[in-house]
């Protein structure tokens, strides 16, 4: 007898992460000047003037944009990383993205279609959600990869029987959420050694605090690529741009592939991008305002818990073990209308930490501050 196909299942989207921290924010109302949303890494401070007169004038809007970048954006990418890296990359080894995180997203769909014979997307177990994501959205393994006592990625407990049917790995340093550093020439060497691509997001590499910023692509750009962002860097989160570079195959194959279905920075953001890559100076006053308030912040959180909160390696982001994380969050918000992130949103070896994201004003972490009854 003939079995017709279940029609009745079909994916199904989990709630977004941070949906789950919705209920706490009523919390917050009975305080003056409301809510202090230290859960998302959404940047408050404003661009340089420079960036906004680009935007405004730069008479892009009513043509298509060239999918892989503007030359000047990629020109502004290649000078940006001589400048901050020593790395020399050909502008045609670098191509834009929609903000990262649409990269991140589809990343594993184009890179099935390259290898159909492979099915696995390994990434960092505790990480930035969408790693996961973009594997499930393809119809691939995710295999989360275990993290150090540091909070990096320990490429030492990849299985064997993981790294032959890996499509790629995913690296991010420094990490969202915890702040360290991966050594990212032993990830490149582990590419290399297994044939599998290497993808290095690395976002928040201008806010790196123990030692100098770095990028996979000093290891060479033999089998991997380096995911940047100007979301962080410049305070442009809303205007989605960023770009890939390295191996130049896959950066051609990703840029073909991508031109098909329309993923094109708009024209006046792409202007704003060049403007933003080519001023370091605004970037170099952002890194004192994090870590100012870094410190701010973990000096008052550990006066109130009794916690001994550390600060991370890189990112603006404070990550700290708890006895119970969800209560934690629970009660910032009911003694001070403050929200956070519990680690467990990050993946399951989260579980027992907080994640604060210091994005918002100074203003705003003195209202912490007060609301808690610490100096």
């Amino acid at each position: 007898m003939n079995s017709s196909p279940d029609r009745t299942t079909g994916f199904v989207p989990p709630p977004y992460p941070y949906e789950r921290l919705d209920s706490f924010k009523p919390l917050a109302t009975s305080f003056d000047g409301g809510l202090v949303d230290l859960s998302i890494g959404t940047p408050c401070d404003p661009p340089p003037a420079s960036v906004i007169t680009a935007l405004a004038e730069s008479n892009s809007e009513r043509g298509y944009p060239p999918s892989i970048g503007t030359a000047g954006l990629r020109d502004a990418f290649a000078a940006w990383m001589q400048r901050r890296f020593n790395v020399a990359i050909a502008p045609i080894d670098i191509a834009a993205c929609i903000g990262t995180k649409e990269f991140v997203g589809t990343l594993p769909q184009w890179m099935k279609l390259r290898s159909p014979w492979l099915d696995t997307v390994l990434y960092p177990a505790v990480a930035y959600p969408t790693y996961e994501m973009g594997a499930t959205l393809a119809g691939c393994r995710a295999v989360a990869v275990p993290c150090n006592d540091r909070g990096g990625i320990d490429l030492s407990a990849i299985s064997d029987e993981d790294a032959k049917r890996a499509l790629l790995l995913w690296v991010n340093s420094p990490s969202n959420p915890t702040g360290a550093i991966d050594d990212l020439g032993a990830a490149a060497a582990w590419g290399r050694a297994h044939g599998v691509p290497v993808f290095s997001d690395e976002c928040y590499a201008e806010f790196t605090w123990d030692g100098p910023a770095q990028t996979i692509l000093q290891h060479g750009s033999d089998g991997v690529i380096a995911v940047h962002s100007l979301s962080k860097r410049s305070n442009l989160a809303g205007l989605r741009v960023g770009a890939y570079s390295g191996d130049h195959e896959l950066v051609h194959y990703l840029s073909e592939v991508r031109k098909h279905v329309g993923m094109m920075v708009p024209g006046p953001a792409q202007a704003a991008g060049v403007a933003a890559l080519n001023d370091d100076e605004h970037v170099v006053e952002q890194r004192k305002v994090y870590r100012r308030r870094l410190e701010r912040m973990a000096n008052i959180l550990s006066q109130w818990s009794g916690v001994d909160i550390s600060l991370p390696d890189g990112g603006f982001y404070l990550w700290f073990k708890v006895e119970d994380a969800w209560a934690f969050t629970e009660r910032l918000a009911r003694e001070a209308g403050t929200l956070v992130s519990p680690g467990d949103l990050y993946g399951e070896q989260g579980q027992g930490f907080i994640r604060v994201a210091v994005v918002q004003s100074d203003a705003a972490i003195e209202r912490v501050a007060q609301r808690l009854g610490v100096s």
